[in-house]
C-alpha cells in the first residue's frame, strides 16, 4: 500500500506572500500623502504621529493583557514604541517643508542606526556586508541632503528628520534582542501602545485646533494613516514575511522608497532631481547587497516567529 504523505504546503502560496509584502510596503510608502495632507489642514506633527499608532493600539490592547506575564518584554516594547513615536515627529515635520523623496531617503537610513545601536548596546558586531551597505546609505543621505537638493535653511529640519530612523533603529534592536520570545501580535501591540503613551502628554497639552483637521471631510486622512499605513499593512506583513524569509522581504520591501518618490511626484508635483535619483539607487543597492537583519524593515522583525 502506498504511503499517504502527511506533509502539507503553506497556507498561503509563496507568490501570494510576496504580493502581500509588496502591497504592505507600498502602503508604508504612502505615509507622506496622508501626513502632509493632515499638516496642511493644521494638524500638529505630533498629532499626526499619534493618529498613526492609535488605531493599532486600541485594537491590540487586549493582546497585551493576554501576555501580561511577559511584563519585562512588554515594558521593553512600550519603551521602544515611545522612542519611535517621538522620533516620528521629526519625520512628519520634515515632510511639511522638504520633498517626500528627500525625506524618504533620510528615513531609509534606519539600517545604519540599527547597526550602530545594536553594536553599542547589545554587542552585536556588524558584518562586512552590513558595513558596506551602511556606507552606501550614508552616502545617499549626504547626497539627498546636499545643497543641490536642500537649501541651507532647511538643515535643522533635515537633522530633526533623523530622529525617525534613529527611533526605528532602536525599535528594531529591542525587537531582535528583547522581544523575540513573545508572539508577533504582542510585539505590534506593545510598540503601538508605547508610541501612543509617548505622544500622549503632547496631545493632552495641545490646543484642540492643533489636533483636528480644519475640514470634516479630511477626517478620512486620520483614518487612512492609521489603517492604510499602519495596522492593515503591519498585519499583512506579519503573516506574509515569515513565508518568504527576511532576505526576500528586504528586497521586496525596498519598494517603499520608490513609492515615496511617486507620491511626491504625483500628489505634490515634486520633481525628482538627479541627486535624489542617485540617492534612491544607492539606498536600494545597499539593501540588495546585504541580507543581514539590519536591513529588515521594522515590521519584518515583528513578524518573525518567537524563538523556542
Amino acid at each position: 500500500m502506498a504511503k499517504t504523505s502527511t506533509q502539507t504546503g503553506p497556507a498561503i502560496p509563496y507568490a501570494l506572500a510576496v504580493a502581500g509584502v509588496l502591497f504592505a510596503s507600498i502602503c508604508f510608502g504612502l505615509v507622506p500623502y496622508f501626513s502632509r495632507g493632515m499638516t496642511q489642514q493644521g494638524v500638529a506633527p505630533y498629532a499626526v504621529a499619534f493618529y498613526r499608532y492609535i488605531v493599532a493600539a486600541i485594537l491590540l490592547l487586549p493582546v497585551i493583557v493576554m501576555h501580561r506575564k511577559a511584563w519585562r518584554e512588554i515594558c521593553w516594547g512600550l519603551s521602544a514604541g515611545a522612542v519611535m513615536g517621538l522620533g516620528w515627529i521629526g519625520y512628519v515635520t520634515a515632510l511639511e517643508a522638504l520633498p517626500a523623496s528627500t525625506v524618504g531617503v533620510l528615513y531609509m537610513t534606519y539600517p545604519v542606526f540599527t547597526l550602530v545601536i545594536a553594536w553599542a548596546l547589545f554587542s552585536d558586531a556588524p558584518t562586512r556586508r552590513a558595513l558596506l551597505a551602511s556606507g552606501l546609505i550614508v552616502l545617499a543621505a549626504i547626497i539627498a541632503g546636499s545643497p543641490a537638493s536642500v537649501s541651507p535653511q532647511h538643515i535643522p529640519t533635515l537633522l530633526a528628520a533623523l530622529a525617525a530612523p534613529f527611533g526605528f533603529g532602536f525599535g528594531i534592536c529591542v525587537l531582535v534582542h528583547r522581544l523575540s520570545r513573545i508572539a508577533p501580535l504582542a510585539r505590534i501591540a506593545s510598540v503601538s501602545v508605547g508610541s501612543v503613551l509617548g505622544l500622549l502628554p503632547l496631545m493632552l497639552s495641545a490646543d484642540v485646533r492643533q489636533l483636528l483637521p480644519e475640514g470634516q471631510s479630511d477626517w478620512i486622512l486620520i483614518v487612512g494613516i492609521g489603517l492604510v499605513t499602519a495596522l492593515v499593512p503591519q498585519l499583512i506583513y506579519t503573516i506574509c514575511s515569515p513565508l518568504i524569509g527576511a532576505s526576500q522581504t528586504a528586497v521586496v520591501g525596498s519598494i517603499e522608497l520608490p513609492t515615496m518618490f511617486v507620491v511626491g511626484f504625483v500628489a505634490f508635483g515634486e520633481a525628482i532631481t538627479a541627486p535624489q535619483a542617485i540617492a534612491c539607487a544607492l539606498v536600494l543597492g545597499g539593501i540588495a547587497i546585504t541580507r543581514s537583519r539590519t536591513t529588515r524593515t521594522l515590521t519584518t522583525v515583528i513578524a518573525n516567529e518567537p524563538r523556542k
